[in-house]
């Protein structure tokens, strides 16, 4: 996926959570900036995360980012790079171990923008993230790294009071739901 195949699917993606209408028009807006995929554009740029589903069991993969103190889906910076499904895909693997997923529902799962706090010499800034979603084959295989403090298959019926109310990941929950 490039550039121009990223900005066709966001505009073809269709969502019925009024936040994601709003983001909508705010990604096509940063596409057009030349360095929107650079972590170097202070103000904000393109993340790509994998909300990853176990096989057999109502659970979601989430890591317990060591910086910012919070239970997150896996994912990370662009650096450069438009393929942004190859990104969430190589920031799964970093993250968990996993290599071995089928799409749940091929393209654009959520989308999401956040803010994230000043941190030594980065300004605070925001992260427009694309979210993918898919299941994995070997669930069994999960191997935390050194960014996390813990990784762990939550199940769904629970998430709620692991990411404290944090709407987005409440609403891939909900989605995630509403697909099995």
């Amino acid at each position: 996926m490039n550039r121009e195949k990223l900005v066709a699917e966001i505009i073809s993606y269709d969502s019925t959570h009024v936040e994601e209408l709003e983001y909508k028009r705010r990604f096509l807006d940063l596409l057009f900036h030349v360095d929107c995929f650079e972590r170097s554009l202070s103000h904000g740029h393109i993340t790509a995360s994998a909300w990853v589903l176990h096989p057999e069991e109502e659970s979601v993969v989430l890591l317990h980012h060591k910086k910012l103190n919070r239970w997150l889906q896996p994912g990370g910076h662009a650096d450069g790079d438009e393929d942004v499904v190859r990104v969430a895909l190589k920031e799964l693997e970093e993250e968990t171990g996993l290599t071995d997923v089928d799409w749940l529902r091929e393209g654009i799962f959520d989308l999401d923008i956040h803010r994230i706090p000043a941190r030594k010499a980065d300004p605070a800034h925001e992260h427009y993230d694309v979210r993918f979603a898919f299941v994995a084959r070997q669930p069994d295989q999960l191997l935390k790294n050194e960014e996390s403090n813990e990784l762990a298959w939550i199940p769904l019926t629970e998430l709620e009071s692991y990411v404290d109310g944090e709407a987005s990941i409440l609403r891939m929950r909900d989605k995630s739901l509403a697909l099995r």
